[in-house]
């Protein structure tokens, strides 16, 4: 699956985050329904873009996206 970043940047209008990272989660959650950071991490893993967010935040599997999820709320 591919990050649809047309959508992403409609839906980025609407958020309340400043966080592009943060509103890109909320995006992957209501645009695509996932809710399993295992399935997310896959889906950001593939995308150039998406991974430059990972490496910035030192994100390096599943678990991480967890991590990030938890204290994100």
């Amino acid at each position: 699956m591919e990050i649809n970043w047309e959508e992403f940047k409609e839906f980025k209008q609407y958020s309340v985050r400043n966080d592009n990272f943060e509103t890109l989660l909320d995006f992957m959650k209501s645009y695509y329904n996932m809710m399993n950071p295992m399935d997310i991490y896959d889906v950001l893993s593939e995308d150039v873009t998406a991974q430059m967010m990972l490496k910035k935040r030192n994100i390096t599997d599943a678990e991480g996206i967890e991590h990030y999820l938890f204290r994100s709320r």
